[in-house]
């Protein structure tokens, strides 16, 4: 269980906060050749989707002729892997891409992570991500959660505004509910609801008789198939590929539920060189510019790109409450007791 206990021992070994005086260079010719000689990059990934992994190896490929190999899974699957391959003396695979809650997991719990060292990018990290990177763990991009319902089940006039229009009777057995009880947005979405609103809300919401899901690609065309009329919580990102079908995305008048991603390297990675060069590549404005394009938050502060109206107004979405990486543990188990 990652307690509060082994948070703070995270802090104090400097695992929380880069430093506001550290000196960052730029990437220098050895590391990049260095890597244009290894070839290759694998990256075990907790975010299953194609369209920016698919874009951002294309890119690294042609900055650097380097191909990038993603392994997806869910979050606990992934962390699970790794651990089972580094026991068995197997290192497979470079970089861990996840949560970053799981990545503090991964450093409190299971010891699979080595330094990526200073990434010369880190330089443009906004002030909120600057202050939680560091040498073994730094943030990339931002997912943010809604709501998704289907027009045609439910009129303008009944569509949920808030969190706590869930609790309308009238949608019972009509909700479609990312798995809370497992890593994922689910379980981000009890935790900070959980913040907000308190043990009350969720047995009330578990009243409501949601069906489970851990399928974030199927959930949307089930709500748009008119399966369920609700679907929480959507990724922002995910809607982009629903358009057309019969369903609406709604943004919480609280706030939104939301999480940030982290790089890490994996220990004794196979490609070391390249897998450095591809976290640093992530802080990069081209691949910045492909989150914020479907629909990601960023975590650089000067973005250059001229972002959809749309897009730049859903980046600047009021968060439900900060992210908290102490009790997730603690709350999975409650998660169950409250759900089954």
């Amino acid at each position: 269980m990652l307690t509060r206990r082994h948070f703070s021992m995270l802090a104090g070994a400097g695992l929380t906060g880069l430093g506001a005086g550290r000196a960052h260079a730029a990437p220098n010719a050895a590391l990049v050749e260095a890597a244009k000689r290894e070839g290759k990059v694998v990256v075990y990934s907790a975010y299953i989707s194609p369209v920016t992994h698919g874009r951002i190896a294309t890119a690294f490929e042609k900055a650097y002729g380097i191909k990038v190999d993603y392994l997806t899974a869910r979050g606990a699957e992934m962390r699970e892997r790794a651990r089972i391959e580094q026991s068995a003396g197997r290192y497979l695979g470079d970089i861990l891409h996840t949560a970053s809650s799981n990545t503090f997991m991964s450093l409190a719990l299971d010891k699979t992570l080595e330094s990526h060292g200073v990434l010369s990018n880190a330089a443009g990290l906004k002030p909120e991500f600057a202050s939680r990177a560091d040498d073994m763990q730094t943030p990339i991009f931002t997912i943010n959660y809604g709501l998704l319902v289907n027009t045609t089940m439910v009129k303008p006039a009944d569509e949920p505004k808030s969190w706590q229009d869930l609790l309308d009777p009238k949608w019972k057995g009509k909700i479609l509910f990312d798995d809370p009880r497992t890593s994922g947005g689910g379980r981000v979405m009890f935790h900070m609801l959980m913040d907000k609103f308190g043990r009350g809300y969720h047995e009330k919401l578990a009243a409501q008789q949601p069906v489970f899901s851990r399928d974030y690609g199927e959930a949307g065309r089930r709500v748009a198939r008119g399966e369920f009329a609700i679907y929480v919580p959507l990724i922002f990102s995910e809607y982009v590929r629903l358009k057309g079908l019969p369903v609406k995305y709604v943004i919480p008048s609280e706030g939104v539920t939301y999480g940030s991603y982290s790089v890490s390297l994996l220990r004794n990675p196979p490609h070391p060189n390249a897998a450095r060069l591809l976290c640093d590549f992530y802080l990069s404005q081209e691949v910045q510019e492909i989150y914020a394009d479907t629909g990601h938050g960023v975590v650089i502060a000067d973005l250059k790109a001229k972002l959809d109206p749309d897009i730049a107004a859903f980046a600047n979405v009021k968060p439900l409450v900060a992210e908290d990486f102490t009790r997730i543990e603690e709350y999975l188990v409650l998660a169950k007791q409250i759900y089954g």
